[in-house]
């Protein structure tokens, strides 16, 4: 009966998507693992797959309006697409299943993934809240003042540790690229937008390449059973935004996902060691 919740979810987490432009997928672990009963390693592993194809077709839309801005989108890689695979080819195959103890408390490898992957979810909703800027805001107020030289030192810490970020937690991130973009690179909202999806794209299945190689296992038919409803969301979300604004459903789904985050962080808190 959960399986039957969890494909339902895969169409709300591409709904969001497609009525927000980002942000639902940030869910994709939580119901691989609660839902689909997916080892949360392996889930992250999903994870970039679903979000990668995801955030693939969402970039071919803003592409085909020329809102993607392609020589800053490989800056960003330049480092942020190494980080991810080094993550998932040699770091996370590295880490012991029991990585250590506090006293009689075990410390494993999914415990770490999970509670990461909860603060990351925690952070990604207070972003939420809070509203990010406006497509609204002139560009002028977006990215200060007219004219400065694009920092590209930055942009590449800011891509290195969202590629270590993505490939230890299997999220996308784009609650962290979206503002580099704007206050590092000067990007108009919406070609920022477009950008950080085309980013989180090949950021994702650089990731998932790296966990083929690192030997995880892959149930195909059930990892393209969901990324097909997920994409079947992503269709009917991005039709519904001719109709509702998705700025204003923003701060509801951040409250929403920093639920989702704080239940989380005290289920496994609570049940650590058990």
């Amino acid at each position: 009966m959960l399986h039957v919740f969890g494909y339902f979810a895969a169409v709300f987490i591409g709904l969001a998507l497609g009525l927000m432009g980002g942000g639902g997928s940030i869910l994709t672990v939580p119901v691989l693992v609660y839902l689909m009963g997916v080892g949360p390693v392996r889930s992250t592993a999903y994870s970039l797959f679903v979000v990668g194809c995801t955030a693939l077709v969402g970039a071919a839309q803003y592409w085909r309006k020329g809102l993607v801005a392609g020589p800053t989108a490989l800056v960003f890689l330049a480092t942020s697409g190494a980080a991810v695979f080094g993550t998932r080819r040699f770091l996370l195959p590295l880490l012991p299943a029991e990585i250590g103890r506090l006293g009689p408390l075990v410390v494993s490898k999914d415990l770490l993934v999970l509670l990461a992957f909860a603060a990351l979810m925690v952070a990604a909703a207070t972003a939420m809240i809070r509203g990010q800027q406006s497509d609204d805001v002139p560009v002028a107020k977006q990215i200060g003042a007219v004219g400065q030289p694009v920092n590209y030192p930055l942009i590449l810490g800011v891509g290195a540790a969202v590629g270590l970020l993505t490939g230890f937690v299997g999220a996308g991130g784009g609650f962290l690229i979206v503002p580099a973009l704007v206050l590092f690179a000067r990007l108009p909202m919406k070609q920022a937008v477009g950008t950080s999806l085309a980013i989180i794209a090949l950021n994702s299945l650089i990731g998932f390449g790296g966990d083929l190689l690192a030997g995880t296992p892959v149930e195909w038919p059930f990892l393209l059973g969901f990324l097909g409803f997920a994409l079947g969301g992503i269709v009917l979300g991005t039709y519904l935004a001719r109709f509702v604004p998705g700025a204003r459903l923003k701060p509801a789904f951040g409250w929403f996902v920093l639920a989702m985050g704080s239940f989380i962080l005290l289920k496994e808190l609570l049940l650590w060691g058990r």
